[in-house]
């Protein structure tokens, strides 16, 4: 499958990376980054429910522009080596920046397809991905490669959204055509908004054992920079959008304005996507 960025470009990286229709931006590395860090303590939750312990080797996939790479640094210890893998050069530029600032020296990024890594098979104590079958979807093809990747014994998790909360009060029609701009252009590109209620299902369905899930959930008032995750999305999206016809640039620039308006104002509360951590383990 040929990866579609928004403008319908099709460069040597992008036809290995998904239907990814986020763009590479420093706005959109910025986002990624408060997303990171506004779910870190759920991040933890996570490895501490899978037991990710001391001397571990851990593959984040599709980490960006750091991923989970710091809670999974700090469990696996001196002795333990995290590995991040995407296929964006610029994302992982701000990576390893990120990892020297925080003092990740157990951490190392690779340029790499998640779909078609080359790593090596089975060499991995975990493998956890976050956002990538909700946004570029191509499911068979990424849950093997993850699958592929884990040793026996070994555990996969993800970490993937449901958009059924995404919401805000009181409500308003900025908010709800810029939310329906973005769930229409990731569904046309071959990603999922629904697809965190289908991953516990997904990892029984190949074979993992002991498989277990947990939801969480977000809300933010409008003094938090997180309010601002749905229109900082859409603006990411921005070339996604206008191509699969959902809005017009000046359109969405009318939409974005006003939901942040909305947002802004010291009454209004937003939710965020309902995220689904599943995890099992693989026997062999």
């Amino acid at each position: 499958m040929v990866y579609l960025i928004a403008a319908m470009t099709a460069s040597r990286r992008d036809r290995h990376a998904g239907a990814y229709p986020l763009e590479r931006t420093a706005e959109e590395m910025a986002r990624l980054r408060m997303q990171a860090a506004a779910m870190e303590t759920d991040a933890r939750i996570l490895m501490e429910l899978i037991g990710v312990g001391t001397g571990w080797r851990c593959l984040d996939l599709a980490c960006g522009v750091g991923g989970i790479m710091d809670a999974l640094s700090r469990n696996v210890g001196p002795t333990g080596r995290v590995v991040g893998l995407d296929y964006d050069p610029d994302k992982l530029t701000a990576a390893r920046e990120w990892a020297r600032m925080e003092g990740l020296a157990n951490v190392e990024f690779v340029e790499g397809d998640a779909y078609r890594t080359g790593l090596s098979a089975a060499s991995f104590d975990l493998v956890h991905v976050r956002f990538v079958f909700t946004t570029a979807g191509r499911d068979e093809e990424l849950l093997w490669e993850a699958l592929r990747l884990v040793r026996p014994g070994g555990a996969l998790a993800v970490q993937e959204a449901d958009v059924v909360t995404l919401d805000c009060h009181p409500p308003h029609p900025a908010w709800d055509r810029v939310k329906h701009a973005i769930t229409t252009a990731m569904t046309r590109l071959g990603g999922d908004p629904h697809a965190g209620r289908r991953m516990f299902g997904l990892l029984r369905g190949a074979g993992l054992q002991d498989v277990r899930f947990r939801p969480f959930l977000a809300g933010f008032t409008s003094d938090d920079p997180m309010a601002d995750f749905l229109p900082s999305t859409a603006a990411s999206m921005r070339s996604a959008i206008v191509a699969a016809g959902v809005l017009g640039e000046d359109e969405l620039d009318v939409a974005l304005e006003a939901c942040r308006r909305h947002l802004a104002d010291p009454g209004t509360i937003s939710t965020s996507v309902l995220v689904y951590q599943a995890w099992g383990r693989k026997l062999r």
